[in-house]
């Protein structure tokens, strides 16, 4: 999946289109899910043209990749998830159904969310 400058996620970062942010620094953006699937549904964005963690983790530079890891962190503590607990997640690739070719860490808290992954037999 090649990087396209016309994701929704770049659009956000240039500010074309609006998003209600939780946090921002110089590395991410992190923004509310307007599909939500958890009472608390955060999106966390690097703010580099990365399309998937292989691409970051190859490409970024070590001040980009720590600074993403510690503004998810500020996100789920701003949220105040730190105690309950929270699930973090990223879709990566074709197999991984990710569905914007931009990075992107979901946050979700807010409740008790269940098991990862049904089992099957």
């Amino acid at each position: 999946m090649a990087y396209d400058t016309e994701n929704i996620f770049a659009k956000i970062l240039r500010g074309e289109i609006p998003c209600d942010k939780i946090y921002e620094d110089e590395h991410a953006l992190a923004f509310e899910d307007i599909n939500p699937q958890a009472p608390i549904h955060v999106l966390v964005i690097p703010r580099g043209a990365y399309v998937s963690m292989d691409d970051f983790t190859t490409s970024a530079s070590d001040a980009e990749i720590a600074g993403f890891m510690r503004a998810v962190g500020n996100t789920a503590r701003q949220l105040e998830l730190a105690s309950p607990g929270y699930r973090i997640l990223a879709n990566i690739g074709e197999d991984g159904m990710q569905e914007v070719p931009h990075l992107h860490i979901h946050l979700f808290g807010g409740k008790k969310l269940g098991p990862m992954l049904k089992t099957t037999g």
